[in-house]
């Protein structure tokens, strides 16, 4: 896809996630947003039906002849037709949002034959507005992002359960570490490319829309994106589910997937 394209999409798709992120605020501010669970432990809201309706009106509004696949649209498979696919998070994050907690974001992004091109994670509580365009590098707030590599885990910020190294006995490897967990797999992503936090780990399994806005972002900062296995990320087909996530900066990416390469499913994130 020419690049000149990819940038006139990026606009339309900032500017569809930053009109989204708004409503999304509106409705955190209001505190009595009205919920159930698609299954037990999997909460959606009014705010989230809501988001992902007007994403798909900007969105597919503008690009009638692009896919679409959000967590909150019935999937049909018809997108597996086109080459270009808007893959949406409209609320990730959202037992964190019913907690009013500011740790949700909007997470969109373009796939084209399987690979982003042009992404967002915005979290409109915090006003963090992330993005990043294949080969155009990544940004925050419009300051370009660029993570410096590191040689160990020795004092490193890990978005990550504490439990997994503990369980596996690799504390020592981590002296001085931070731990700290956020529901919103997009927004612990984006604060690894920012340079905030050096990895983000999950051990769970992820689907396209949770992971590919941000994929793109931590790989255009310059990190690692894959799976703890090490495996590359491919969007956009009709399994959509990944079965891990390992998103670092340069240097610790290659020490975690030494360590994580190994592990069975059995070691779930809280």
């Amino acid at each position: 896809m020419h690049s000149d394209a990819i940038a006139v999409d990026h606009e339309l798709l900032s500017a569809a996630a930053r009109e989204a992120g708004r409503l999304a605020l509106d409705y955190f501010r209001r505190g009595d947003v009205r919920r159930w669970d698609k299954k037990p432990g999997d909460p959606v809201s009014e705010a989230d039906i809501a988001v992902d309706r007007l994403l798909r009106k900007r969105l597919v509004g503008e690009r009638p002849d692009y896919g679409w696949l959000s967590e909150e649209t019935a999937d049909n498979l018809s997108r597996l037709k086109h080459e270009r696919v808007w893959v949406v998070d409209p609320i990730d994050g959202t037992r964190a949002f019913l907690e009013g907690r500011p740790e949700f974001t909007v997470a969109a992004a373009l796939v084209v034959e399987g690979e982003p091109v042009a992404a967002v994670v915005f979290n409109p509580a915090t006003e963090e507005f992330y993005e990043a365009t294949s080969g155009g590098g990544a940004r925050l707030n419009g300051a370009p992002l660029r993570m410096a590599a590191r040689t160990d885990l020795a004092g490193a910020r890990l978005l990550a359960s504490k439990r997994t190294f503990e369980r596996n006995e690799w504390l020592h490897l981590t002296p001085g570490a931070e731990f700290r967990y956020m529901n919103s797999i997009a927004l612990r992503m984006a604060k690894v490319a920012s340079g905030e936090f050096h990895a983000a780990i999950s051990l769970s399994e992820k689907s396209d829309w949770d992971i590919a806005a941000a994929d793109l972002i931590v790989r255009e900062a310059g990190g690692g994106c894959t799976t703890c296995g090490d495996g590359r990320f491919v969007y956009n087909r009709q399994a959509l589910r990944h079965p891990s996530v390992l998103a670092a900066a340069p240097g610790v990416h290659g020490i975690l997937i030494d360590l994580l390469g190994g592990l069975d499913r059995e070691d779930q994130e809280y």
